[in-house]
């Protein structure tokens, strides 16, 4: 979502440049991009009218900083917003609530669920954890491949699954072995 929201605003901030000041105008030509690329990503219709007007609204005769020029400026008002809507602070992922801590990844095909998990898996063996990847996605047998390429490029262990087996039956089996296993 955010490439593509990216390579949209690239061309709409071309035309940003050289202004001192960011119009009504600049204004509405970027919100018109940042609308189309956040409906084509499926997000909410009401949820995109509000961050919209939120937006145009701190963007609008805004000076533009210094250091910024018009199109960063309103990346970075975008950004903050974004921020806002997300809910403004980050916490940790609460680990020890359970032994073996479950993390499901879900999304559509291509969305990035295999490399987000190997990332998530790299970070937590960092951190001493000891994650164990378990590829479900039976639909794709690829993806179960991928992971166990995944899993040996990283060093993490990953649960044998295969394409013919139940994904409930693999992910219930991956339990066990985990709560069984120090890997």
């Amino acid at each position: 979502m955010f490439e593509n929201l990216s390579d949209r605003l690239h061309e709409v901030f071309k035309d940003l440049r050289g202004h001192g000041k960011l119009t009504e105008k600049n204004i509405e030509d970027a919100m018109r991009e940042v609308r189309m690329a956040l409906l084509e990503a499926d997000v909410n219709f009401k949820v995109v009218k509000e961050f919209i007007s939120a937006v145009s609204e701190k963007a609008i005769g805004q000076e533009v900083l210094e250091s910024l020029s018009p199109g960063q400026q309103v990346i970075k008002v975008v950004n903050e917003e974004l921020i806002t809507l997300l809910g403004g602070a980050t916490s940790g992922l609460d680990l020890a609530k359970r032994t073996p801590a479950i993390i499901m990844m879900v999304g559509l095909q291509g969305s990035g669920k295999t490399t987000s998990a190997g990332k998530l898996a790299k970070l937590l063996k960092k951190q001493g954890r000891k994650p164990y990847l378990v590829p479900a996605d039976i639909y794709r047998p690829a993806a179960i491949e991928q992971l166990h390429v995944l899993g040996r490029s990283i060093n993490v262990p990953v649960h044998p699954s295969q394409a013919d087996q139940n994904p409930v039956t693999i992910c219930k089996n991956a339990v066990v072995v985990a709560q069984n296993s120090t890997h």
